[in-house]
């Protein structure tokens, strides 16, 4: 970046990091926000599932309005303005029967969406995006890991969905002072994302990596928004879950720190094929668990494997096409990926929960057929940041 110190450019690292973590927590806590929501609501996994999609429609909408006005606002007003939109609603969520809260669960997707886009648009200006993509990851999962250990015992064994839903709502409000770190769009370098697109078109190939990175995000989502429901039906203590679900979001920032170091250190299609042996694993490990243990092991592993592809799909994505674009449409990939998999698990899980197992494993092969095999050449050709 030019004109920035390596000590600005850390502390913008850290700050836009944190913004993304606001839009990032009501994903990452779906799982036990849904199992709550279920728990007090009595609803049906069908009910349970829509409900997820909801919120993520309104994740979509907020990707596609970020992409129009996002470079017109001031970053830090708009953080604290998506912050107490997101808490607002939901306190009122907390408050609301369930008929209500399908469109309220929508503008909570909506306000996370626009963070999490801001947060990608300020790191994809960022110099090493391996790093600065898994510092971001790092800082967010192990965020959540520190809310998903307190939620259960603190909030939601005594006040049920209530208490998780106002505990969320300050939490994103106290992350919401990162804000001040922040910087403006005018005091980002001049060499911006607009600027080296006008030289730079993005390359066919980042949008058939989008693609990938959707479908492998369909059916991992689809079994993230039930893993709560798989350790429930064991079944196991709210307490048990939440431990499982504390420790698996530190493992997963542990993971993100560590792509971060290990960068393209070990080329491109080595990382993909370690992704898809440890999400294997861990869906194996689900399939059969029958304690606490077993179904903690394959979670913590499945987790792992997630994390690592996840960040290097999106930093390939950032190879593909040195113009920026693309790595701003991975929310909207994750937003119809997230809208179109807990709905679709809802209506698989009916009859138990093997055939959501068996889809999360097909569409984990996705991306390591396609980057162990048919982008490899690619990734290792000269001039491959640029393709």
């Amino acid at each position: 970046m030019r004109n920035f110190s390596d000590r600005q450019i850390i502390a913008i690292m850290l700050a836009a990091s944190f913004a993304s973590t606001i839009g990032g927590l009501p994903f990452n806590a779906l799982p036990i926000l849904l199992g709550t929501l279920a728990d007090t609501f009595h609803l049906s996994p069908q009910q349970a599932g829509l409900l997820g999609s909801s919120c993520f429609a309104g994740y979509l909408a907020g990707t596609l309005a970020a992409a129009l006005f996002i470079d017109r606002l001031n970053w830090r007003r708009l953080t604290l303005g998506c912050a107490l939109g997101a808490a607002t609603a939901l306190l009122v969520s907390s408050r609301l029967p369930i008929e209500g809260q399908y469109p309220i669960w929508a503008a909570v997707g909506f306000f996370a969406a626009l963070m999490t886009c801001l947060g990608m648009r300020i790191i994809g200006e960022l110099p090493n995006k391996e790093r600065a993509l898994g510092v971001r990851q790092g800082i967010e999962l192990s965020t959540t890991a520190a809310v998903l250990f307190a939620l259960p015992p603190l909030f939601i064994a005594p006040y049920g969905y209530p208490g998780a839903a106002t505990a969320l709502a300050g939490i994103i409000l106290l992350l919401s002072l990162s804000a001040l770190r922040l910087p403006n769009h005018g005091d980002m370098p001049s060499a911006s994302a607009e600027a080296r697109a006008e030289k730079h078109p993005p390359a066919l190939l980042a949008y058939a990596a989008l693609v990938i990175l959707f479908l492998f995000l369909t059916g991992e989502i689809g079994l993230w928004a039930f893993l709560e429901r798989i350790g429930n039906a064991i079944p196991l203590a709210p307490a048990e879950l939440g431990t499982v679900f504390a420790v698996l979001k530190l493992l997963g920032g542990a993971a993100a720190l560590g792509a971060a170091a290990i960068g393209s250190r070990f080329g491109f299609r080595a990382p993909h094929l370690l992704a898809l042996g440890m999400i294997s694993l861990g869906l194996i490990l689900l399939a059969t668990a029958k304690s606490f243990l077993p179904y903690a092991i394959g979670a913590w592993i499945w987790e792992v494997g997630l994390t690592f592809s996840c960040i290097f799909q999106t930093a390939a994505i950032a190879r593909f096409d040195v113009s920026g674009r693309s790595i701003m449409l991975v929310p909207a990939a994750f937003a119809l990926a997230s809208m179109l998999g807990p709905g679709m698990a809802g209506f698989l899980v009916s009859g138990g929960f093997a055939i959501l197992l068996w889809l999360a494993l097909s569409c984990a092969f996705v991306p390591a057929l396609a980057y162990g095999f048919v982008f490899a050449r690619r990734l290792h050709a000269p001039g491959a940041a640029g393709v």
